[in-house]
């Protein structure tokens, strides 16, 4: 910092940009010494030029207030990390100290999880019992402005810092809904964003249990066992596990709840970077109860990242029968990298593969079975769920009062189930009788 401040004040140009060279050429011998061999480029002349076009934005540029080092450093580094992928970003200091409030979970917002689909900027999922549900936000709402701003050129970690802020505080937000020709524009206050991870735990028909992960998080686990163990007292003997609208979270969560179905040592998911060294395997390594019920997965678009490893993994080890629609395909792993200056690289370094070897990024899972279902018809069904069960104090959500339609996802899962139940009290009748 001291050797950028010295810069600023005023070394003169061309001993800055030999200084800046200097110190990119002995980083990159630093790196070329760590990282595996790649297709030889002229890193100097690169470099090189990168100085040369330093020089003449600071001669030539009409606003001399933005040419400063710094500003200029931040702004091309901003463009190195957006070049590779809708992941990637670089945070200044002030950025990286939000986003590490934004993890233990110091922060306002309306309660979406936003992705990059096709290009555009798209709500994954909106997170029940939050201000964005409420307000009638739907998976695949795809976002055009936020407060004033448009989106075609914003990037991921623009986006959700414009939209997260102090509680009480309110965000315009235009959307434009698959199928529909006109922009929604919605204006919606912030909250602390505090959601069950787990909801719903109840039989449907006789035997047959369903519960809903909302989210992978810290009490996933628990909140899953606890669940279970209400479902096993009521006479549950095969299971409808709702991933529908996941916007996945915590990759040791997702491990947990695989856990709870699969035997010790069986594989959840594994990732790999372009060093074939640096694959990690994740696997189960018990829970307090194993559980041997038959199991259908319910997914949609909506279900990404971590739901997307638990699908996965169960639909490989044939544990699990997967119904719905095929999901979003959040399956990369960023990794945090801290810089000296307090500044901080958010990198794309592996991505997660199935236990059969599937790629999830960009792929997602595919169901067993395929039933559609228009995320408009699954909105609704949410809001009358809600609408039965509310959050104290909260306005009921958009569109609740209307009817639901039939739930045909969750009817066929019961189908399945029913079928699966039939074949093995048949086959345990025929064994007895043999």
């Amino acid at each position: 910092m001291s050797l950028r401040r010295s810069l600023v004040r005023g070394a003169g140009l061309a001993g800055a940009a030999a200084i800046l060279m200097a110190n990119l050429l002995v980083g990159h011998r630093i790196h070329s010494k760590e990282a595996p061999a790649a297709p030889r480029e002229d890193a100097y002349e690169s470099m090189a030029s990168f100085t040369r076009v330093l020089e003449q934005v600071r001669r030539n540029y009409v606003d001399p207030g933005r040419t400063g080092f710094k500003d200029l450093t931040y702004g091309a580094l901003r463009g190195l990390m957006a070049s590779l992928d809708e992941h990637c970003e670089f945070m200044d200091p002030e950025e990286y100290k939000a986003m590490q409030e934004d993890t233990a979970g110091r922060f306002g917002g309306i309660g979406v999880v936003v992705g990059v689909r096709d290009g555009v900027l798209t709500i994954i999922a909106p997170m029940e019992d939050t201000p964005g549900f409420r307000a009638g936000l739907m998976a695949g709402d795809r976002l055009v402005e936020i407060d004033g701003q448009r989106t075609d050129m914003m990037d991921l970690g623009e986006a959700v810092k414009l939209m997260r802020g102090p509680p009480g505080s309110r965000v315009k937000i235009r959307i434009l809904r698959e199928g529909a020709t006109d922009v929604r524009t919605l204006e919606i206050e912030r909250a602390i964003i505090s959601v069950a991870s787990v909801k719903d735990a109840r039989l449907i028909e006789d035997g047959i249990g369903y519960l809903r992960v909302v989210q992978f998080d810290e009490r996933t686990a628990s909140a899953l066992d606890a669940s279970l163990g209400t479902l096993e007292k009521q006479g549950a003997r095969a299971l409808v596990i709702d991933l529908r609208n996941n916007p996945g979270g915590l990759l040791q969560a997702a491990v947990e709840v695989c856990s709870r179905f699969l035997p010790r040592g069986a594989m959840v998911v594994y990732t790999q970077g372009r060093d074939e060294r640096q694959r990690q395997t994740f696997l189960v390594r018990g829970a307090p109860k194993s559980f041997e019920w038959p199991v259908v997965v319910l997914v949609n678009e909506g279900s990404a990242s971590a739901a997307e490893i638990v699908g996965g993994a169960l639909q490989d080890h044939k544990r699990a029968v997967l119904v719905g629609q095929r999901t979003f395909g959040k399956g990369s792993v960023q990794t945090i990298l801290p810089m000296e200056d307090g500044s901080a690289l958010r990198l794309t370094t592996s991505k997660y593969y199935t236990p059969g070897r599937r790629v999830i990024h960009d792929y997602g899972i595919e169901p067993d079975i395929l039933i559609p279902v228009p995320a408009e018809d699954w909105a609704r069904i949410l809001r009358a769920r809600a609408e039965a069960d509310p959050v104290p104090g909260a306005s009921p959500p958009a569109g609740a009062s209307r009817a639901a339609p039939r739930d045909v996802q969750l009817d066929r899962a019961v189908d399945v189930l029913k079928g699966i139940l039939l074949y093995r009290a048949e086959s345990a009748r025929r064994t007895g009788a043999g």
